[in-house]
């Protein structure tokens, strides 16, 4: 005997922790009970369903009908529409008349799955084609153990179907944001981050190089993308994506979030440097300050979160000599030459800027060109390594 008390109990509780409606447990209830009874006691092409008493725990079946009439089913009996070719069946003297594939769109009418027009207006008023008509089906004493096990199992799919729909719906909505978790374990490189309803999965090459996680240790991360596998819903995670420290920056500053400044454009080598292109709607905020903070504030917090990643602040500019000249920040430019057609910068800078315009490795104008998406080559000054030429030469002749 079924405990009402305890089922709404439990209805609650999957409600409230899985985030499952009760309507939805419900219909997957009926729908179990009626393909047990269906299973146990049901005719071929039977159309069975079950109402679910929440009160006393009483579930009442139902068969229900198809309204049709001659346009949409083939009587018994009848032949097939003249001039229309008959199936191999019937060539070969088999009982039932049908047709070719696509010769006639009418289904074989089946007593227990369908209702005349004619019949069904002797039951119900106003009724129409392809209306339902409903019939209580004889309760059985017998209804018990086989057709409660068939139900559980339905009901156990309806659930997990359930809560997959809702976690998507849930988190779908998340998919472009940044998340927070808690480290659940680590495997094969890979750290899997628990969200209670839902399983992260930060992979190794989305990690920011370095970084050690432990279990239980809370992580912020990109949800990049929600996948609905046979295994369960993950969602897959970066710390390394560029749109990581976008995310990152409208958190901190609520300029970048109400949209008065706006990121143009992030080239981003996670855990070294990282190059953003600011730009401001409104004349009178600073889009390269309000990214800052008050005595760097924001940009520090951000940099702590990203392991101690260094970020150039610079602002956009629609005018490419410009904007290379920024992107090559710190770097001082003396003349910028452009080509158009090649879609290549030429940038001159003072002897002394080389190595700093070019950076460590080659990272400050290979970011530089993944920001601007101009091809950058850097040269220095002729006339400035002529002077020090000269000034090396008297201090020899001294």
């Amino acid at each position: 005997m079924l405990d009402i008390k305890t089922f709404k109990s439990a209805l609650e509780q999957l409600e409230e922790e899985r985030k499952i409606p009760k309507e939805k447990i419900l219909e997957a209830i009926e729908q179990a009970m009626a393909a047990a009874y269906k299973k146990d006691y049901g005719k071929k092409g039977q159309i069975v369903r079950a109402k679910f008493d929440m009160e006393t725990g009483k579930t009442d079946f139902f068969q229900v009908k198809i309204v049709v009439d001659e346009s949409i089913a083939i009587m018994d009996g009848e032949r097939p529409l003249p001039g229309l070719p008959l199936t191999k069946g019937e060539e070969k003297g088999g009982g039932e008349y049908s047709l070719k594939e696509n010769t006639d769109e009418r289904v074989h009418f089946n007593s227990e799955h369908h209702i005349l027009l004619e019949d069904a207006k002797k039951i119900k008023k106003g009724v129409e084609l392809n209306d339902e008509i409903i019939f209580p089906l004889e309760a059985k004493d017998d209804y018990g153990r086989i057709a409660a096990q068939t139900a559980k199992q339905v009901i156990i799919q309806k659930i997990r179907e359930a809560e997959r729909t809702s976690i998507i719906d849930e988190y779908g909505t998340k998919e472009g944001e940044v998340v927070s978790g808690v480290v659940q374990k680590v495997e094969r490189g890979n750290v899997y981050i628990d969200f209670n309803r839902a399983t992260g999965i930060l992979g190794a090459e989305e990690q920011i190089p370095g970084e050690y996680w432990e279990r239980g240790r809370r992580v912020r991360a990109y949800l990049f993308s929600v996948e609905d596998s046979p295994r369960g819903i993950n969602l897959r995670l970066s710390r390394t994506h560029p749109k990581f420290i976008e995310k990152l920056f409208a958190l901190e500053a609520p300029e970048i979030e109400n949209g008065v400044v706006e990121i143009k454009a992030v080239a981003r080598e996670a855990g070294a440097r990282s190059k953003i292109a600011v730009f401001s709607n409104d004349e009178h905020i600073d889009a390269v300050g309000s990214c800052v903070g008050q005595k760097g504030t924001r940009v520090n917090t951000i940099t702590s979160e990203l392991s101690g990643e260094k970020i150039d602040i610079i602002p956009w500019s629609v005018d490419p000599k410009v904007f290379v000249s920024n992107a090559l920040s710190p770097a001082k430019v003396i003349s910028i030459e452009i080509d158009e057609k090649e879609h290549k910068a030429t940038v001159e800078v003072g002897n002394d800027q080389l190595s700093l315009a070019i950076g460590k490795g080659g990272q400050n104008v290979r970011l530089a060109a993944k920001l601007t998406g101009w091809r950058i080559d850097i040269k220095g000054d002729e006339t400035s390594a002529t002077e020090e030429k000269v000034a090396e030469e008297a201090k020899e002749e001294e």
